[in-house]
């Protein structure tokens, strides 16, 4: 099973993707590219779902309690717009990890994520908002592409 990860593509827009990837890793003198993929979700742990967030937030209350019982603090959401979300990562896997254990497997996590200044002034939609989907079982995958980005 693959955990949730940082760098998870977003739907429909590999403009976003390929922005993402040249922010992240051209610095590093890596080449960024994006790749398409055809999906079947399976099972989904869907993020848009109030059943699935109420679950989420019950499994965040536990991490919670586990971390102040050790003494540490939990992960953060950092960087610009919070971004990277070590925080968010942690407690969707650790919920994932509790359902598995009672027998109940995800083999995708879908979710919106709010991002980017506003779209204009007062907007509710923000310039970088975008759907998410992480692949948990590879067998979800049906295919793989390269989309057609401009030049």
């Amino acid at each position: 099973m693959l955990p949730l990860a940082e760098g998870v593509p977003a739907e429909h827009s590999p403009e976003r993707a390929l922005r993402w990837a040249t922010e992240k890793y051209a610095s590093r003198g890596a080449q960024p590219a994006v790749l398409g993929a055809v999906l079947q979700l399976g099972r989904c742990f869907d993020l848009l779902n109030e059943a699935i967030t109420a679950i989420l937030a019950e499994s965040y209350r536990g991490l919670v309690e586990e971390y102040v019982a050790k003494g540490t603090s939990l992960p953060e959401n950092r960087g610009p717009d919070r971004k990277r979300r070590n925080l968010d990562c942690s407690i969707i896997n650790e919920c994932l990890d509790r359902l598995r254990l009672r027998g109940i497997e995800y083999d995708t996590v879908w979710g919106a994520f709010l991002e980017g200044d506003p779209v204009y002034p007062g907007a509710g939609f923000s310039r970088e908002t975008h759907l998410q989907v992480a692949v948990r079982h590879p067998s979800c995958i049906l295919g793989v592409f390269r989309p057609n980005l401009p030049s």
